[in-house]
């Protein structure tokens, strides 16, 4: 009978267990011991940019439940930070020596019922908290490098999936799941996101709507928040908005017409679309070769090589609404999987992408911006990872309350990744929260002075020295 040994290599170390020391037994019995020590320097930032006077003047709460509500607010964004996604996780706020370090600490009961006191008009004062957050952040750190030249807002929506069926304006909505269209129960949040060329994204405006909501409801007015939220923020240059077929509508593209702004909308490929696309001669297509690869859902694979040119367009032809602007196409060779090799096809069939824009900039650049509007996926995945990963509660402006606090601590986090070096700009918030906030330290009291014990040889020392010493002044 064969016997079969597992491939162990001479001389490789494996992680194992001391046994010339083992762990005997365990206790939680320190009061000196937390283990995010980045919240630290990290509320210390948000107090600097203005979140608790903002939450202090703006939102107005009634009975004792709304009272002091910069101090919790504050706590939930704290927990959000160190990786929340439930009212229960936000008791990490808490824990060990955490009162030592933080005035003000909730306990999570306090919290459910301080959410559940929001009716829309509180959330819609949260949110402009959230703005002037964001303005403070803007002018403390380089979150929108770049953003007087050219400031790209994106806009999409998302399907949060609950199962409770009590919960407060649930829908069934349309979402893609392994490639299928399927119908799910939840809410149907709408981001706003403001980048550049050189920095990651940041989420100027949220708003929760019920699951059955369409993608494109409230996204005018959302955009026109953004753009003055942008402004704001020093995007004194050119703005470009970027949104999918969803979001092709004559309400949109008239708010960033009368806001004096550029857009570059996805559009459906219908008979007009169609039209216009194969009106183009054969002769006006330019190739181009994409530095990555992207996935064609209909067809099932990777494409690498395409063909890109533009025509005019009038958008709502017939229509006060009515539009002309470039039509920028993208066209991918349709090969049929039974086509024998080396033989051609005798006609040539295609699958058309149609941007719709007015872009002042030159084909290739407006294409591969528009390109780029997928990075608010990438927002929204990071959403979905952290706080958005449940919507605790019942009561529907409690939720949307909670995904504006979201939005606080994704900013929060994306400015001190610019604070601490430059390659974490674009790091994702999750590598942002190991490297940088849950780290575990012992406090020690010194005349007066709070002293934090961090891991010996933490291997990003350096980037956490440097979030520390720009937000904390010099001591006397």
């Amino acid at each position: 009978m064969r016997r079969f040994y597992p491939m162990v290599r001479e001389g490789t170390s494996q992680v194992r267990l001391r046994h010339d020391a083992p762990v005997a037994r365990v206790s939680f019995d320190d009061p000196n011991l937390v283990s995010c020590a980045g919240l630290v320097p990290v509320i210390r930032l948000a107090q600097q940019a203005g979140l608790h006077d903002a939450v202090a003047d703006r939102v107005r709460l009634p009975t004792d439940k709304g009272t002091n509500p910069a101090g919790k607010v504050a706590t939930i964004v704290a927990g959000m930070l160190a990786g929340a996604d439930s009212i229960d996780d936000l008791d990490i706020a808490r824990h060990g020596g955490m009162r030592s370090l933080f005035a003000s600490v909730y306990a999570p009961s306090t919290l459910g019922s301080f959410l559940r006191t929001f009716r829309h008009g509180h959330v819609r004062q949260l949110q402009a908290a959230a703005r002037d957050t964001l303005l403070g952040l803007a002018g403390r750190t380089p979150i929108l490098t770049g953003a007087d030249t050219l400031c790209f807002l994106d806009i999409d929506s998302m399907l949060r999936r609950v199962y409770g069926r009590q919960k407060q304006g649930i829908g069934f909505g349309h979402a893609k799941v392994g490639g299928y269209n399927v119908w799910l129960r939840g809410y149907n949040p709408l981001v706003a996101t403001l980048s550049t060329p050189l920095a990651a994204p940041v989420i100027a405006a949220t708003r929760l709507r019920a699951g059955n909501a369409g993608s494109a409801r409230g996204a005018a007015s959302m955009i026109a928040e953004a753009i003055t939220t942008a402004r704001s923020c020093g995007a004194t240059g050119e703005i470009v908005v970027r949104a999918d077929s969803a979001f092709y509508a004559k309400t949109v593209i008239g708010a960033c017409r009368r806001r004096d702004v550029r857009f570059s909308v996805t559009c459906r490929i219908d008979a007009k679309i169609r039209a216009a696309c194969e009106s183009i001669a054969d002769d006006e297509w330019v190739d181009i070769k994409y530095p990555q690869a992207i996935w064609d859902e209909d067809a099932g694979r990777w494409i690498s090589d395409a063909q890109i040119a533009e025509t005019g367009y009038t958008a709502f032809a017939g229509t006060r609404h009515q539009v002309t602007a470039r039509l920028i196409v993208r066209r991918i060779r349709r090969d049929d999987p039974a086509q024998i090799p080396g033989q051609e096809q005798l006609l040539a069939a295609y699958r058309y992408h149609a941007v719709f824009t007015d872009s002042p900039y030159t084909l290739v650049q407006a294409e591969a911006q528009h390109r780029g509007h997928a990075i608010i996926e990438q927002v929204n995945a990071d959403l979905i990872a952290g706080p958005l990963a449940h919507l605790p509660s019942g009561q529907f402006a409690a939720n949307d309350a909670w995904l504006a606090c979201a939005a606080i601590a994704h900013n929060l986090t994306r400015a001190a990744a610019h604070l601490a070096a430059g390659g974490y700009a674009t790091l994702r918030p999750a590598t942002i929260r190991t490297r940088l906030i849950n780290i575990a330290a012992r406090i020690a009291h010194r005349g007066r002075r709070i002293h934090l014990h961090l891991p010996d040889f933490w291997p990003w020392q350096a980037a956490f020295d440097n979030l520390f010493t720009a937000v904390h002044p010099a001591p006397s």
